[in-house]
């Protein structure tokens, strides 16, 4: 997710339209920046990852979601 907004030890983090509100607590001894992504587990970013990173695991998951609707039978 990429930061929006910084308060404290809590960002505003969007991904692909999606908000949310995340714990930077786990990162406080390299706090990110405005503009940084950020890996984000049960509502905590764990980790900062260069954009390329973020921009080719989400290709990667939206091929994943494609394929998997592809294959899915019919409801």
């Amino acid at each position: 997710m990429r930061i929006e907004a910084i308060d404290g030890y809590s960002a505003r983090c969007q991904a692909k339209g999606i908000w949310r509100e995340v714990s930077l607590l786990m990162l406080q001894d390299e706090m990110p920046q405005v503009g940084d992504f950020v890996m984000v587990h049960v509502g905590f970013a764990v980790e900062t990852m260069p954009e390329e990173d973020a921009l080719a695991s989400w290709a990667l998951f939206d091929q994943i979601l494609l394929e998997s609707d592809a294959t899915s039978p019919p409801s």
